[in-house]
């Protein structure tokens, strides 16, 4: 005899100021990953517009905003623009390594880098070494942490300049947090290398997708996602893939924003707070 399903139990967090919309509050539901279904359930959470941040799918749950949109790049129908194609050919010398899910201080002091200059205010500004290894470490499901790191010399590793938590899916990548030295002007464009990176493994492995999390249309911090054709948006009705005239306005929005021509919706995180789990704590 089986034993019978056990659904996973969903709650919904208070409400808090939202990081993207001035004068908006967020709301997230969410449940709980574990045990030996974990990676199923984070699959089929991951298809309806969840993300994961450590032991938690979470989903933003708005009473009066659906700003938030999942969105997830074609991998095997990707073809680099020319940018792209000259960013890949910048950081083709990267050393790149896929690590089991350990944190390191060199990680760490990266992530600290990353946020001063990116995201100073944003959620994750006050994160100290143990919540950056909570970060890291607590994974139900199947994670790497992807190095990308300077030539070694002398047999030495060479100088760690951009890391990636991704989980690996049944049907694709899912980028959970990137960060990347954003002073090395000789690397121009790494946090998009490690998107065209993942892109490239997707293929390798077979997977159709690589998920980018959530995109709010007129924020900057978002902007760069828009720029990975083709692309789907999850919608009411399911997966929307964006026609080449939807995708061509909204790089032209995207644009608009860099060069100070649009009015940002703008916040001081790219894509959720990871690290503070105390939103998700659920009273017995």
């Amino acid at each position: 005899m089986t034993a019978p399903v056990r659904f996973p139990r969903f709650f919904v967090t208070s409400p808090s100021p939202c990081p993207y919309l001035p004068g908006k509050s967020e709301r997230k539901v969410f449940t709980e990953l574990r045990g030996p279904h974990a990676d199923a359930l984070n699959d089929a959470l991951s298809r309806i517009g969840f993300r994961r941040s450590q032991t938690v799918a979470y989903r933003p749950s708005c009473l009066d905003c659906s700003a938030c949109v999942s969105v997830r790049v074609l991998a095997n129908e990707f073809r680099p623009s020319a940018t792209q194609r000259r960013n890949l050919k910048r950081n083709a010398d990267l050393v790149i390594t896929e690590c089991r899910p350990w944190s390191t201080s060199e990680q760490y002091e990266l992530l600290r880098d990353y946020l001063a200059a990116r995201h100073p205010g944003g959620g994750m500004a006050a994160m100290d070494e143990v919540d950056f290894a909570d970060m890291i470490e607590h994974t139900p499901v199947t994670s790497t942490v992807i190095e990308y790191r300077e030539a070694s010399i002398d047999g030495r590793p060479g100088r760690l300049v951009g890391a990636c938590l991704t989980d690996r899916q049944g049907d694709g990548l899912s980028m959970i947090y990137s960060f990347y030295d954003p002073e090395y002007a000789e690397r121009a464009g790494l946090g998009n290398f490690i998107i065209l990176d993942h892109i490239r493994r997707a293929v390798q492995g077979g997977l159709p997708y690589v998920y980018l999390g959530y995109w709010v249309e007129g924020s900057p911090r978002m902007a760069y996602k828009v720029r990975y054709r083709p692309m789907e948006r999850l919608t009411r009705d399911g997966w929307h893939r964006l026609s080449d005239a939807e995708q061509d306005a909204l790089i032209a929005d995207a644009a608009a924003l860099q060069r100070g021509e649009a009015k940002p919706l703008d916040g001081e995180t790219k894509d959720g707070a990871h690290g503070d789990q105390e939103q998700y704590r659920v009273d017995a």
